[in-house]
C-alpha cells in the first residue's frame, strides 16, 4: 500500500487544480464576462440604444395569441427580438414583423438561438394579423398582474416613447440590454445582433 505523504497529498491538490481550470476556466471567462458587464461594450455594439443598466423582464405564464400560454420562463434561454403592438397589428406593423424576420434570417447558422416575440395590449387582437403560424415567433397577450410587470419593465426609462414601433433585445437572461427606434436601419440591427451573439456564449 502507498503511504500518503504531505508532499504527494499537496502534489495531488495541485493536480487537481490545474485540471479543474483547463476544462472550467472557459466556462468561468464566459460568465465573468456576461455579470461582469463586458458582454455587450458600447464600442462594440454602437446602432442601437443600451439600456444601462440592464432591466431584468419578469417571469411567468402569460397566454398566447394562437392559444395556449407560454411557460414560466419564456423569455429565458434564448435571444429575443421583441416588438410592441399597441392596437391591432396593421399594414405598418406587419412590414416591421417582416423586418424582423429578415434580421434572424441573417444570423444563418445561429438563427435557432434568436426567436421573435410581439407583446399585445389589446385584447381584441385577431392572431391571423400576424401570419401563418411560426414555431420562431410567439405572440403574448399582456393580461393580468404578469401581463401588467412585464408590460412596466418595457415602459421604464430608456423604452423609447409609448405606442412607438421600437424592437428591443432581450438576452437569454431574461434582460433588455439595447433598444432600436422605429425606422432603424435594419442593417444596424443585424451587425449588433450578431456581435452579440459572437460575444456571448450563453443561449
Amino acid at each position: 500500500m502507498t503511504a500518503h505523504t504531505p508532499a504527494s497529498t499537496r502534489r495531488g491538490r495541485l493536480q487537481f487544480l490545474l485540471l479543474a481550470a483547463i476544462f472550467l476556466g472557459p466556462v468561468g471567462l464566459s460568465f465573468w464576462m456576461y455579470f461582469g458587464g463586458h458582454l455587450i461594450p458600447a464600442h462594440r455594439v454602437n446602432h442601437g440604444v443600451l439600456f444601462e443598466p440592464t432591466r431584468a423582464v419578469p417571469t411567468g405564464a402569460l397566454p398566447l395569441l394562437a392559444g395556449g400560454v407560454t411557460d414560466e420562463r419564456w423569455l429565458r434561454g434564448h435571444w429575443s427580438l421583441v416588438y410592441r403592438v399597441d392596437a391591432h397589428c396593421d399594414d405598418a406593423c406587419r412590414v416591421d414583423l417582416a423586418e424582423i424576420r429578415l434580421v434572424r434570417l441573417a444570423m444563418d447558422h445561429e438563427r435557432d438561438r434568436v426567436r421573435r416575440v410581439v407583446l399585445v395590449r389589446t385584447a381584441g387582437a385577431d392572431a391571423a394579423q400576424f401570419g401563418p403560424p411560426d414555431p420562431s415567433l410567439a405572440v403574448v397577450r399582456l393580461e393580468g398582474p404578469t401581463g401588467a410587470a412585464v408590460a412596466a419593465a418595457f415602459d421604464g426609462p430608456g423604452a423609447g416613447e409609448a405606442g412607438a414601433r421600437d424592437v428591443y433585445v432581450v438576452d437569454p437572461l431574461g434582460n433588455l440590454v439595447m433598444r432600436f427606434p422605429s425606422g432603424s436601419d435594419r442593417k444596424g440591427l443585424i451587425k449588433d445582433l450578431d456581435k452579440l451573439l459572437r460575444l456571448s456564449h450563453i443561449g
